[in-house]
C-alpha cells in the first residue's frame, strides 16, 4: 500500500508566559476588589494561568492520509465534533459541535484527524467565523480534496452570560470550498448529511 510519511502538524508556537500570567490574574484580582492573598484565592493565579495555557496551546499530530485505492467519489463527513474556544473579544469560551466534510481526491485522510484539525485552529483566541473558514482552508491546503465543507454551531459565554443574555442561543458559520460552493444540489446534500438544513 502506498503510504507517505505522515505530515507533523505543529501550530506556531506562542507560549504562554505563566509566571507572568500569574502575576496579571494577580493584579485583575485585586483591581477587582478581591484579595489575592484570601485562603479561597491563594492558588487562583496559577490554576488560571495554567487553564489558559492548556485552552490556547493545540497538541502537535500526525497529518494520515491513504490512498484512495477503491475510488471512493461520495462525501465524508465528521459530525458533532466537540467544540471549545475563546472569544478573542472577552476571553469568555464558546463552545459547540462541529460538523467536517470532504470528498476524497488522491487521498483520504484518517477520521480522526478532522477532529485534530479542527482542535488545532480552535485552541486559540477566536472569531467562529474565522475559524471555521481556517479549518476549511487548512484540508483544502493540505488534503487536496474536491470539495469541502465546515459547519459551526456554538454558543458563546459572552453573549448568553453578558450584554444581551441570550442563553441557548447557538451561531452557525459556514465555510465551503469546490462544488459545495457552487453547485446548488451538492450544497443542500452537504447541508442535508450535516443535519443543518
Amino acid at each position: 500500500m502506498d503510504r507517505p510519511p505522515a505530515l507533523r502538524v505543529v501550530r506556531e508556537s506562542r507560549a504562554v508566559d505563566l509566571p507572568a500570567t500569574e502575576q496579571a490574574v494577580d493584579q485583575l484580582l485585586r483591581a477587582l476588589g478581591r484579595d489575592p492573598a484570601d485562603p479561597h484565592l491563594a492558588e487562583t493565579p496559577r490554576r488560571v494561568a495554567s487553564a489558559y495555557a492548556e485552552l490556547l496551546s493545540a497538541p502537535q499530530f500526525d497529518l494520515t492520509t491513504f490512498p484512495d485505492e477503491e475510488g471512493y467519489d461520495e462525501l465524508v463527513i465528521a459530525r458533532g465534533i466537540p467544540l471549545q474556544s475563546l472569544c478573542e473579544h472577552h476571553l469568555l469560551p464558546f463552545s459547540g459541535v462541529a460538523h467536517v466534510g470532504y470528498l476524497p481526491g488522491e487521498r483520504i485522510l484518517g477520521l480522526s484527524k478532522l477532529a485534530r484539525v479542527l482542535e488545532l485552529f480552535a485552541r486559540d483566541l477566536q472569531v467562529q467565523e474565522r475559524l471555521t473558514q481556517q479549518v476549511a482552508d487548512w484540508l483544502q491546503e493540505h488534503l487536496a480534496p474536491r470539495r469541502v465543507g465546515v459547519v459551526v454551531e456554538a454558543e458563546h459565554l459572552c453573549m448568553s452570560l453578558r450584554g444581551v443574555r441570550a442563553t441557548g442561543t447557538r451561531t452557525v458559520t459556514s465555510a465551503l470550498h469546490g462544488v459545495l460552493r457552487s453547485d446548488v444540489r451538492s450544497r443542500a446534500e452537504f447541508f442535508a448529511l450535516t443535519g443543518t438544513t
